[in-house]
């Protein structure tokens, strides 16, 4: 069974998660933690709960996802996994982190891709990809069929979706990977967004107001 933990982390409120199984391996999603002590609080988290990192993934490399990524790698060795598509984010992360004040001194580059349909696995846990662009291109949600959850990123919310005026954003690109790789899953699958609250695919479904 894999247990989920979540940090909001960054001036962004970023949903950073860790997902461990009984084996003690784990995966980090998204880590945004930029401060030290936002850092000191997943690495406590890690080492009281004697975790074993395996994986660090980015549903997508919009900064305000990625601001942890370098000391996730130095601290555990770890190289990120993501989708090729979003070359250009891991790009010119310095230039839009300065627009907001933010600074990187070092971006850990994606080493290890992942397409469309792939499995990602730590201890007994698989995780589907989904390539689902619209929000970004190289936007990636992973789905756990077993316990019936999706790690959304920026795609879908609590009543929203990702914004698409952001460069490479496509309001009509987001909503094909909404209906054609989300809205296939049953309506119990729990969503776990890049933002704000859980959500479901049924509650969605049903009451999202910028869905069509």
């Amino acid at each position: 069974m894999i247990n989920l933990n979540i940090f909001v982390f960054n001036s962004f409120a970023v949903n950073s998660f860790v997902l461990y199984d009984d084996t003690g391996e784990c995966a980090i999603i998204d880590p945004g933690c930029h401060t030290e002590e936002e850092k000191n609080d997943l690495r406590s988290f890690i080492t009281q709960n004697h975790l074993k990192p395996v994986a660090l993934i980015n549903t997508h490399f919009h900064v305000d996802h990625i601001l942890g990524n370098q000391f996730v790698c130095s601290t555990y060795n770890l190289k990120p996994t993501g989708h090729v598509a979003g070359k250009f984010f891991w790009e010119t992360a310095r230039e839009f982190g300065s627009v907001f004040n933010i600074s990187l001194d070092e971006i850990a580059k994606p080493e290890i891709f992942v397409a469309d349909g792939d499995v990602i696995r730590f201890g007994k846990a698989e995780l589907e990809v989904r390539y689902t662009p619209g929000h970004a291109d190289g936007s990636i949600c992973l789905v756990c069929h077993d316990q019936k959850f999706v790690i959304a990123g920026d795609v879908l919310f609590y009543g929203s979706i990702g914004r698409t005026d952001l460069p490479t954003g496509n309001f009509d690109t987001l909503m094909d990977s909404i209906h054609q790789k989300l809205f296939v899953l049953e309506n119990d699958y729990t969503v776990y967004p890049g933002h704000g609250p859980k959500t479901s695919i049924g509650f969605e479904r049903l009451n999202n107001p910028f869905i069509q």
